[in-house]
């Protein structure tokens, strides 16, 4: 039903209510009687922008090697009419993409023929293609409405941020968002027991079941006794992570290469080496991996060198700025398009974690160079870039306090020496 017969049919429903509601106001004030009046309401039930009080709505799930054909052949659509409905769809919907377990339903008329009126396929939580099979055949996408639910959280880690988020009832996948937000502040392959975090954040719902997180408003992680705040601040349409006084918690580098990995061995200038057994400087830092696992750049920079090594096996070398330059060693293979001379943005995919060259196992050896001389990675600091605009400030300190008052609630101010907002 387009949205122009969809208001019809509303306006319709909406003026017989009126209509009876003024008949019965009118008989009773005729006849004397006196009790209280009852208005006559009847809200439709409004699905997939379809009113469906007027049809036998039947709902299932797509099965193995189901095909549409199958499924409206076997509410006896005819063959015609369904391979039309496969050409309408064709700018809108490749039906060849219907998979099995997504959740479709079929929309039959009441009366003696029981029709296939409408055919509703769930492409996604909140995406859906309506294949509208009355007299003229039509086919269109549509999107179901995203609630918004705020929702916090708070833990200690006593093994990591993964296991803390489960043990609270949290959802896993705010440690990825969280890891996102602090990525150029805090190392999160050294984040130890006892560390403590509190998250203000989203939690998207459609039809009353929950389907994913949306933005993180704010949150605190206190790292090593040191707290790390995070807010989500909007200007010029355009949303950002800052900290408590308004500066980017974004960086000119990411903390590490890759996500969520265990170190393997740190900078260092005498290293038992785990194959020559012999003691020797390792100007890196080794993030133990599975074979095939990302690497991304940690920068924006021009990739300066690609190469084949018998001790460092396959690697790249990118050139940041005139002062900073990183290399990723022992690569399984290199991203698609990666090449010498390649402009990289950071963040940006280039390689896959391997075993190449001498190495005792698959893993990743990380490693910095300032002017040409190899420093230790962990220990980089970068500066920030892009605070919140002067003219915007006012408004970015309000939103801090309010959120202050939320992160900081519960809590023994004694115990927990917070950092004032300058």
């Amino acid at each position: 039903m387009n949205k122009r017969l969809k208001e019809v049919v509303i306006l319709i429903i909406a003026g017989l209510t009126i209509i009876i509601s003024v008949h019965f106001w009118q008989r009773n004030k005729e006849s004397g009687l006196q009790y209280e009046e009852i208005p006559i309401v009847f809200e439709p039930t409004i699905k997939y922008g379809i009113v469906i009080d007027s049809f036998e709505v039947v709902k299932d799930q797509i099965k193995r090697n189901e095909f549409l054909a199958d499924i409206l052949l076997s509410y006896n659509v005819d063959y015609s009419k369904i391979d039309l409905a496969v050409k309408m769809a064709r700018p809108v919907f490749d039906v060849r993409r219907i998979r099995a377990g997504h959740h479709y339903s079929v929309f039959i008329s009441t009366d003696s023929k029981q029709s296939v009126q409408y055919f509703i396929y769930e492409d996604s939580p909140t995406s859906y293609i309506v294949f509208d099979l009355r007299d003229t055949v039509h086919v269109h996408a549509g999107e179901k409405e995203v609630q918004i639910r705020m929702s916090e959280i708070e833990g200690k880690i006593t093994s990591s941020l993964w296991n803390s988020l489960v043990e609270n009832n949290g959802d896993p996948n705010l440690a990825n968002e969280l890891s996102e937000i602090y990525a150029w502040t805090i190392d999160f392959f050294g984040i130890q027991k006892g560390d403590y975090y509190r998250v203000i954040f989203e939690e998207l719902y459609v039809d009353n079941k929950k389907i994913g997180l949306g933005n993180v408003h704010a949150s605190l992680f206190n790292h090593m006794k040191s707290y790390h705040y995070a807010f989500y601040f909007i200007q010029d349409s355009i949303g950002d992570y800052f900290d408590e006084n308004g500066g980017s918690l974004r960086r000119a580098f990411l903390k590490a290469p890759l996500k969520f990995k265990r170190i393997s061995s740190k900078f260092s200038n005498s290293r038992l080496h785990p194959i020559l057994k012999i003691r020797r400087a390792h100007h890196g830092v080794d993030y133990a991996a599975p074979t095939g696992t990302p690497v991304h750049s940690i920068g924006d920079g021009v990739i300066v060198e690609m190469k084949r090594t018998r001790e460092g096996g396959n690697q790249l070398k990118i050139k940041h700025n005139g002062t900073y330059s990183t290399a990723y060693l022992h690569l399984s293979g290199y991203a698609k398009g990666i090449r010498v001379g390649k402009k990289v943005r950071q963040g940006e995919l280039v390689a896959y974690v391997g075993s190449t060259g001498l190495s005792s196992g698959p893993h990743l050896d990380f490693r910095f160079y300032r002017n040409g001389n190899a420093i230790d990675p962990l220990k980089v600091e970068s500066p920030p870039v892009n605070p919140v605009d002067p003219l915007n400030l006012e408004s970015f300190k309000q939103l801090v306090n309010n959120y202050m008052e939320l992160l900081l609630k519960d809590h023994d101010q004694a115990e927990l020496e917070y950092p004032n907002v300058k």
